[in-house]
Parts: structure tokens; sequence; C-alpha cells
């Protein structure tokens, strides 16, 4: 009872720290407009261009952090459980690479689109389709979810085979993203590299739906399955003896992480270390209960990009740094931290 109790003062006081970064992240920017500027703006009684900053800009990218904050981190979560691996995380399976192929390919060979050609600024300031790039990066995503999925049934489904199959696809996508890379132009290059950046800045209201329609799924799921994915903790061994179908579970948890990474990906670029770091922190805080550190740590990872993205746009001067490199800013210490922390002790991730 008391620990049922403290687990949910914990969410219910992440909760709040959403609500309030929230506001906070909407009331930063680069337009120098004031918090009663933006309070009147976010009511609709103010200028229509600071209404539009607030309606079409802010609160977009707002929704944006909270739901792809919440689904990587949930995604790391669940993969490290699966793969018995502390470090493992949405990108473990290549998911990032073959989005980022995805999308090199779409801008230097489709100008972003299906069938105009992008080798010069002209047609690529026409042809450019964010959304038919956001797509081909998620059809390689998914191409590569399966590929390595598949790859494991055949074999056997074991998490040092899924890791070093991910690892493997992943080199395969990197490469060819480097090939495709030479070849472009300047125009295309530039292009395609700027969207590698996890940029919340690119966040609409559709995609923001699209993705929130996929993580709310992915977490329901997770969520559901979460006295299974408790038994995994005790080793296979152990789950099979309390009836959970082990390779099956694994398969379709790590097929939901990988999809849930997919379409952040694919709208966003790659935001790195949000899925290890969160999944971290609440771990070490409230244990390892799926039913507790899952919506725990999709709280904490809202908050997390929240504060990223609070910060990208503090520190621009005048233009928002990628959000993906303030959470690599903040997780490779982290990263590290947990590397020489561990002391040998076996962390039950």
């Amino acid at each position: 009872m008391k620990n049922r109790k403290k687990s949910t003062a914990a969410i219910c006081l992440l909760a709040f720290a959403v609500v309030v970064l929230s506001f906070v992240c909407l009331f930063v920017g680069s337009s120098r407009m004031t918090a009663a500027d933006c309070v009147a703006a976010l009511l609709k009684r103010g200028s229509a261009a600071q209404v539009r900053i607030i309606w079409n800009i802010r609160i977009p990218r707002v929704l944006a952090a909270i739901v792809a904050g919440a689904g990587l981190s949930v995604a790391g979560l669940v993969m490290q459980t699966d793969l018995n691996n502390p470090m493992a995380s949405p990108s473990t399976l290549g998911v990032s690479n073959a989005a980022v192929f995805g999308a090199n390919l779409s801008i230097i060979a489709f100008a972003g689109g299906f069938l105009d050609t992008g080798n010069h600024l002209s047609s690529y300031t026409v042809g450019a389709n964010p959304y038919a790039t956001s797509l081909v990066a998620f059809l390689f995503s998914t191409a590569s979810i399966l590929l390595i999925l598949g790859l494991c049934r055949v074999r056997a489904f074991q998490p040092g085979v899924v890791v070093l199959a991910g690892i493997a696809i992943g080199s395969i996508w990197t490469a060819a993203t480097t090939i495709l890379q030479f070849y472009a132009t300047d125009v295309g290059l530039s292009a395609a590299v700027v969207w590698t950046f996890g940029d919340l800045g690119r966040a609409t209201y559709r995609t923001d739906l699209i993705m929130a329609v996929v993580v709310l799924t992915g977490v329901g799921f997770f969520l559901l399955t979460s006295w299974k994915l408790n038994a995994l903790l005790s080793g296979d061994a152990a789950a099979k003896s309390m009836g959970v179908n082990v390779d099956l579970l694994r398969f379709l948890t790590m097929l939901f992480a990988s999809v849930i990474t997919a379409v952040c990906v694919s709208f966003l670029g790659v935001i790195g270390f949000v899925g290890i770091i969160c999944p971290h922190v609440i771990k070490r805080l409230l244990g390892h209960d799926h039913r507790v550190s899952i919506p725990a740590a999709a709280l904490s990872g809202s908050i997390l990009l929240l504060l990223s993205d609070t910060l990208s746009r503090s520190m621009g001067g005048g233009s928002a740094l990628p959000v993906g490199a303030i959470t690599s800013f903040l997780g490779a210490p982290f990263f590290l931290a947990i590397i020489f922390g561990r002391k040998g002790e076996h962390d039950g991730c």
C-alpha cells in the first residue's frame, strides 16, 4: 500500500511537471513576446501574428514534444526489458538508420517527393514534400524492423541475436546513406543533412495526431501486457513457467516499440538518448514494475523533450537549435555514468 501511494504520488507529480513545462515551453521563443502577449494569443485576443505564432507554431511543437518524448521513452523501457540490456534504446534495431536512409533517398533523389528531382535549388523548392519524405522514411524503417524480426524468428529469438542483427542491418543502412550522400549535389546534401537533425519545428497538428494515435496504441498494448513484461524480468524460464509465450511477447512488444520509434523519427528526425535516460531514472526511483514504470517513463520522456526544446529555443540566439543536439548533450554524460557507475553488478534491466 505504501509503495502504491508513492508510485501514484510520483506519477501525479510527473503529470503536473508536464503541464507546467508545457506552458513554459509555450512562452519561450525568439519572437520576444511577453508572458501577457502569450496568454492573450492563447486566448486568441492578441494580434494576428501572435495568435499565429502560438497556435500554428508553438502548440504543435509542444504537443510533438509531449507525444514523441513519451513514445521514445516507453519504447526504450520496453526494449531494455525485452533484450535484458540496460543500454538498449529505440535505435537498437537500426530503426533510425533506416529512417535516415529513406529520408535521404526521398530528398536527394526525389526532392522530398516522389517524382520531382532535386538536383537544383529551383526544382528542390518546388518539389519538396515533407510528408512524402516522412512516408519514405517510415516505409524503410518498417522494412528494417520486419527484416530484423523475421531473421530473428528464423534463427532464434534471443536478445543477443536481436542486438547483433540490429547492429548489422543498421550498419548496412548507414553505409547506403553514405554512398547516397557522396553522389548528392550540394543542395540535396544540405537538405538531407538538415532533415536528420531532431527538430520539433516541423511538427503540425496532423503529424501530432498521427504520432499520438501510434504512441497511445503502443503504450496501451504495453500496459495490457505489463504483467508479462514483469514476468520477463525474472528470465525466460520463469516467464514460461507462468504461462507466458516469451517469443511471441518479445516479438510483439519489440514490433510496437519499433513502430513508435519509426513514426516519431520519420516526422521529427533523429532524437537520441530519450529512450535511455528516462527509463533508467524511473527504474532507479520507482522500481521495475511495468504497471508503474510505463506511465512514469512516458511522462518523464515528455518532460525531458519539453525541457530540451525550451533550452534549444533559449540558446539558439534567434533560432531554435535542433532538439536532438540538446538531448545528445544531456544523454552522452548520462550514458557514460551508466557504463562506469555499475561497478559490475547486474542491473536487472
